[in-house]
């Protein structure tokens, strides 16, 4: 199901916050997967995955299924409108950012640029 996101927000599927919460159900220090951009990457930018237990006052939050994604306020402005998924197909495992901001990606999948 495709569903319009604001620019000003990111959405996740159910798959994808159903994987964080069995990722951090695991993870006794850990209460969120935080997801930021970064400068470098083959296209110019890149999106960069961590675990952490602390949350930012000016971070976006995302929720659901006891999974949470937290994205800082400058991350939010390269991925405003964004969709964040998980995949688990033939070519593996990975969480998806499906970004309508990126004009251009490499086949790695973390690296876009604007």
């Amino acid at each position: 199901m495709n569903v319009q996101t604001p620019a000003n927000t990111v959405s996740a599927t159910d798959a994808a916050l159903k994987r964080i919460a069995a990722i951090i159900a695991k993870d006794e220090q850990n209460s969120a997967l935080r997801i930021s951009v970064e400068g470098g990457g083959c296209s110019g930018f890149s999106y960069q995955f961590d675990l952490v237990n602390e949350q930012n006052e000016d971070d976006l939050v995302i929720e659901g299924h006891n999974g949470k994604i937290l994205i800082d306020e400058m991350s939010l402005i390269y991925m405003g409108g964004s969709q964040i998924d998980f995949v688990d197909d033939l070519m593996g495992q990975s969480f998806q950012v499906n970004n309508p901001n990126a004009v251009a990606s490499c086949g790695c999948g973390t690296s876009f640029s604007v």
